[in-house]
């Protein structure tokens, strides 16, 4: 199972603890020191079967500054995610083809 995670997010730490007191074997993804690439937000949107925004953290002084809106098309919205991955909702947990938003952190356990 592979886990981007962001080490400094509560609801980040809660998913990987939950993951490990359940047996998983979990591969990091320091996702703000390793940008996923636009190819791989697409493949998370896939797995995550979401629309773009949903995988995204609107309030972030960012998306705003990027002169984004939730109403812009999902090509647009994972271009900026790709170029500033603060914009990345987390964690978001992967296992095999399927994705889960790790809010609240529990949804990661339905990949197990």
């Amino acid at each position: 199972m592979i886990l981007w995670h962001n080490p400094r997010c509560s609801k980040s730490r809660q998913a990987l603890a939950l993951l490990e007191e359940n047996g998983a074997t979990v591969e990091l993804r320091k996702y703000l020191d390793d940008a996923p690439s636009l190819i791989e937000l697409k493949a998370a949107q896939k797995a995550l079967g979401l629309p773009a925004i949903a995988m995204m953290r609107p309030n972030e002084a960012e998306f705003k500054a990027m002169g984004l809106a939730k109403t812009d098309d999902d090509e647009k919205l994972l271009a900026a995610m790709a170029t500033a991955p603060k914009l990345i909702e987390r964690p978001i947990a992967f296992a095999k083809d399927r994705a889960v938003i790790g809010r609240p952190p529990e949804r990661v356990l339905e990949l197990l």
